[in-house]
């Protein structure tokens, strides 16, 4: 890897702690197109999940007062029964075919949600957390993006940013950890090779976005974090469905 595309994949990880600081999601979702276009579908989806796990970790401490622990459980235990199977999948299958179904996957719930969101519509009930749950453990082990199920979940549901955006952390944490040990027991080659000093870098570069991210976070309302959000989601939805078509294209 040369230092101009390294020094791309500093900018998307120190761009993505930001947002992940800020909305309490994004990380994945801004740097997965980068990584799997520069390292391959596979080790570029591992190192999402990598740094996925350490900045959500370096973040818990600073939420810990506003997370829903309760919520917490009902997302993460449906997590790990879909991260298993999506680990699988995200081995045997081609990486096109699952980036685009994912992709368009999330985009339909984003877009339900949204519509739904404007008129009385509201989930109750641990049934559509189950969903959630399960959704995001196998979209976060299949192409690195667990965030968007999620998210349709708290629009409907009328979840308040902050606990959303700390109960999220140590969810990711969880299901990044499932899906990262997962991968690696049934393929060990997808670990991504990369220079001691790349992954030191890589490291500062989320510890600055995070110490960012808070400042900056300071001057978000939560409305304003919320909207931001669904932008994400929706983005990398997107990008998800455009590069599986382009892979399966050319």
């Amino acid at each position: 890897m040369t230092l101009g595309i390294f020094s791309i994949v500093l900018a998307s990880v120190l761009v993505g702690a930001v947002a992940q600081r800020i909305a309490g999601l994004g990380f994945a979702l801004l740097i997965a197109p980068f990584l799997v276009i520069i390292l391959g579908p596979h080790a570029g989806v591992l190192l999402v999940n990598i740094c996925g796990v350490v900045s959500s970790t370096i973040i818990v401490g600073r939420v810990w007062k506003d997370i829903d622990w309760s919520m917490f459980r009902w997302l993460v235990v449906p997590s790990l029964f879909g991260s298993v199977p999506g680990s699988f999948l995200a081995v045997a299958v081609p990486s096109a075919p699952l980036s685009v179904t994912v992709g368009a996957v999330v985009l339909v719930a984003l877009t339900i949600s949204l519509v739904l969101q404007r008129s009385d519509v509201v989930v109750r009930g641990n049934v559509p957390k189950v969903v959630a749950g399960f959704t995001a453990g196998l979209t976060n082990s299949m192409a690195g993006v667990g965030g968007p199920a999620v998210s349709a979940y708290a629009v409907l549901s009328r979840w308040p940013q902050r606990p959303f955006a700390a109960t999220l952390q140590p969810f990711f944490v969880c299901i990044g950890t499932v899906t990262l040990v997962a991968k690696l027991i049934l393929d060990p080659s997808q670990a991504p090779v990369l220079a001691p000093w790349m992954w030191i870098a890589i490291g500062l570069a989320i510890v600055a976005g995070i110490f960012a991210g808070e400042k900056l976070g300071r001057f978000v309302r939560d409305h304003q974090a919320r909207l931001f959000v669904l932008v994400i989601a929706f983005v990398g939805a997107g990008l998800a469905v455009v590069k599986g078509l382009v892979d399966l294209l050319g």
